[in-house]
């Protein structure tokens, strides 16, 4: 009886992202923008919350500047940070590269 109450209840619960947004500026060409998601099954909350200190720590992001992270929860932004100078690149034309 437990199992189905929390099979029921883990339906209601919101989807977790985190979203990394790597830009590259080469002069002449439009800025590159480059996402990765990683997305969590609903009710993750933990483990999405520990990926995304673990992606803002990382060395490796620190020195792929300049870099936009977010933390989504049912589509909406609830943590965000920028590495570099994110806003100033946002102002040029992008090219989105998959």
């Amino acid at each position: 009886m437990k199992k189905i109450i929390t099979k029921v209840l883990k339906s209601f619960l919101p989807k977790y992202e985190v979203v990394c947004t790597n830009y590259q500026l080469i002069p002449g060409f439009p800025v590159n923008k480059n996402q990765m998601r990683h997305t969590f099954e609903k009710g993750a909350s933990e483990e999405a919350l520990a990926f995304y200190g673990k992606v803002i720590s990382s060395d490796l992001t620190k020195t792929m500047a300049p870099v936009e992270i977010h933390l989504k929860k049912r589509g909406r932004v609830i943590q965000k940070v920028q590495i570099g100078p994110v806003e100033e690149l946002q102002k040029y034309k992008m090219v989105s590269v998959k």
